[in-house]
C-alpha cells in the first residue's frame, strides 16, 4: 500500500521510541532505508516494512496472519491520530526544537501487549540489562518474523509464550522475580489489557495499573507507544527528571520538581519531554555509569 501523510513527517524520529536498542529483534532498518517491524495482532503475528520516499510518500508491505491489521495501522503508527493543535511552548528550548523538528509526531501502535513486555523488563534495571533480556526472550520464545524480514528478526513473545517460561529460563535471561511476576500477571489478563488503548489517556493508564507490578512508570511507557499518549510522563524514571531539569533550568530535578516545571504543558506534558529527548538533551555525566547486574551469575 501507499500512504502520503498530510503533515511533515520525520519517520525515523517517530519510530525511535519503539526500538529497544540497536540489536532489537523486533525493529530494524536495512541498508535500503526500509524499516522492518514485527507485532502481535488480534489476527496473529505479522511483519511490517516501511519505506519513505523523498516526496514524503510511504510504501508499506506486510506479511503473516496479522498483515492486514498492521497495514491498517500505518497512519496511526506514523502519527496521523496525533493532535498537537493545543500545544504551547512555555520554554525557549522547547520552542526551538519544535521549529527545528516539525516532523516529530507521537505515533501509536495500538498494541498494548507488545509495548508492555519490554517496558516491564526495563523496570529498575539498566538499559543494557533490559535490552539483553528482551533480545533473549524474543529469540527463545518469539516466533520468527513472517515474510522476507532481515535474518534474526522475531515477533514479541505472546502471553501464552510468557506463561510457558520455566523459572530457570527466566533466570538465564536475567529477569528477576518481581519483573517475571509482573509479566506473568499481565499475561494472564492480556486479553483485557488491550482495552487500555481504546480508553486512552489517564483512564487507559489506570486500567493498566490494575495489574500487580504495573505502576505509574510502566503504564506511561506503554501509553506513549500503544496510543501515543501526549500527557503520559514517565515519572519514576532514573534519567528523565535530570534531562528535563538540565535542558530547561540548567540543574537536575526530581519527580516533584519535574511535575512542577511541566505543569503548564498539561495535557501534553509528554510531548514537551519528547521534544527534549529527540533534540538530544541528556544529563551530564559526573562519574562512572551504574554497573549492570548479571542475575545469571547469582
Amino acid at each position: 500500500m501507499r500512504y502520503r501523510p498530510p503533515f511533515p513527517l520525520d519517520l525515523d524520529a517517530v519510530l525511535r521510541p519503539h526500538r529497544r536498542g540497536k540489536g532489537d529483534p523486533c525493529l530494524r532498518a536495512d541498508e535500503s532505508g526500509t524499516t522492518w517491524l514485527t507485532g502481535n495482532t488480534a489476527d496473529g503475528p505479522g511483519t511490517l516494512a516501511l519505506r519513505r520516499f523523498p516526496d514524503g510518500e510511504i510504501e508499506a508491505a506486510a506479511w503473516g496472519p496479522g498483515a492486514e491489521r498492521l497495514l491498517d495501522g500505518v497512519p496511526a503508527l506514523v502519527g496521523a491520530e496525533d493532535d498537537d493543535s493545543g500545544f504551547v511552548s512555555h520554554h525557549d528550548q522547547v520552542a526551538q526544537v519544535r521549529r527545528r523538528m516539525p516532523g516529530l509526531r507521537l505515533g501509536a501502535t495500538g498494541r498494548v501487549w507488545d509495548a508492555l513486555v519490554p517496558a516491564v523488563l526495563e523496570q529498575k534495571v539498566t538499559g543494557y540489562e533490559a535490552r539483553r533480556s528482551w533480545r533473549e526472550l524474543c529469540r527463545w520464545f518469539g516466533e520468527p518474523a513472517p515474510g522476507p524480514a532481515p535474518e534474526g528478526m522475531r515477533v514479541p513473545p505472546t502471553p501464552k509464550a510468557i506463561m510457558s517460561i520455566p523459572d530457570w529460563t527466566w533466570h538465564r535471561a536475567g529477569v528477576d522475580h518481581s519483573r517475571r511476576k509482573a509479566l506473568i500477571f499481565s499475561a494472564q489478563v492480556a486479553h483485557r489489557l488491550e482495552k487500555a488503548a481504546s480508553l486512552r489517556g489517564a483512564e487507559g493508564r489506570a486500567w493498566l495499573r490494575k495489574v500487580p507490578g504495573i505502576g505509574v512508570w510502566t503504564a506511561a511507557e506503554v501509553a506513549q507507544r500503544a496510543w501515543g499518549d501526549p500527557d503520559a510522563v514517565s515519572f519514576g524514571d532514573f534519567h528523565i527528571p535530570a534531562v528535563v531539569g538540565y535542558a530547561l533550568l540548567g540543574t537536575p530535578l526530581d519527580d516533584e520538581g519535574m511535575a512542577e516545571v511541566l505543569a503548564p504543558y498539561a495535557p501534553q506534558r509528554q510531548r514537551a519531554v519528547r521534544y527534549l529527548e529527540a533534540a538530544g538533551f541528556s544529563r551530564p555525566r559526573f562519574g562512572p555509569r551504574f554497573s549492570p547486574r548479571d542475575y545469571r551469575a547469582m
